[in-house]
């Protein structure tokens, strides 16, 4: 059976930013997620972080009402945090790491070291229906605390493989910790989503990891956007990372054919 299309999640935090950089009205994320639903984006991620330094509460409250898709809260494990996702009920809970100083998200949950405050959340969120993931690095020790915890999603953190030069041995090696991850995290029967510092240039390589089920993606996105409009900016990563990932289904079939073939020799 052919897997299902590889999903785009577009994060619209940095229409906020532009909003709070003047305190205006404008531009309204509320309208940049429903331009990206119409141009193909498959769930509309926010980040309510708790210095409100880009989305709002009035967003996620009305994003909930108008989306034609799902959203994706991400948020840290906090009381306040948990009291809102149980008011709005989202689609999709993303608990994320979360220190004020930071510019953006810099590495994964620590699932192992906040393991009791994390399941707690976990079975919380679950409890109202929301698909909870837990953003992660591609550690397989933090993947099997994700599975005890009950979170039925993971979300791998992209950014060290996207923050390294292109083609060095760090990016190569951080490929590979990505794509073991992938791996393991399908085998023990975990959703994989991946994002963070996701663009143009390295996206389709990543959803050509295996069994990755959904890429969120915003800053690369909502920066194109300025030269050629949301909507091609939102088609366009869509292209790529659907020819990710049917390369990778294609290397795959690939490399199972020549496993196939070379048994079939060696048993003669």
């Amino acid at each position: 059976m052919h897997p299902p299309r590889i999903l785009l999640g577009v994060n619209i935090d940095h229409i906020a930013t532009l909003r709070q950089a003047r305190g205006t009205r404008y531009p309204d994320p509320v309208q940049a997620a429903l331009l990206a639903e119409e141009a193909g984006a498959d769930g509309i991620t926010v980040h309510l972080r708790e210095d409100r330094r880009h989305i709002q509460p009035r967003d996620v409250r009305l994003l909930a009402e108008v989306l034609n898709t799902r959203m994706n809260l991400e948020m840290a494990v906090t009381e306040e945090m948990l009291l809102l996702a149980e008011e709005i009920r989202p689609a999709h809970v993303c608990l994320v790491p979360e220190k004020r100083e930071e510019l953006t998200t810099e590495g994964g949950l620590d699932v192992v070291g906040g393991f009791d405050l994390i399941a707690d959340a976990c079975r919380r969120l679950s409890a109202i229906g929301c698909d909870v993931s837990l953003f992660i690095d591609p550690e397989e020790a933090q993947i099997d605390a994700a599975v005890r915890a009950g979170a039925p999603t993971i979300e791998l953190h992209t950014g060290t493989y996207a923050e390294a030069k292109p083609g060095s041995d760090a990016a190569n090696a951080e490929f590979k910790r990505l794509n073991i991850a992938a791996v393991h995290a399908v085998s023990a029967g975990l959703v994989v989503n991946a994002g963070h510092g996701l663009n143009y240039h390295n996206v389709e390589a990543v959803a050509a990891l295996p069994g990755i089920n959904e890429l969120n993606i915003g800053h690369a996105i909502i920066a194109r956007a300025l030269f050629v409009g949301l909507k091609d900016a939102v088609q366009e990563m869509k292209r790529l990372i659907i020819a990710g990932q049917e390369a990778g289904l294609m290397a795959a079939l690939d490399a199972h054919d020549h496993e196939q073939h070379h048994n079939g020799c060696c048993s003669h």
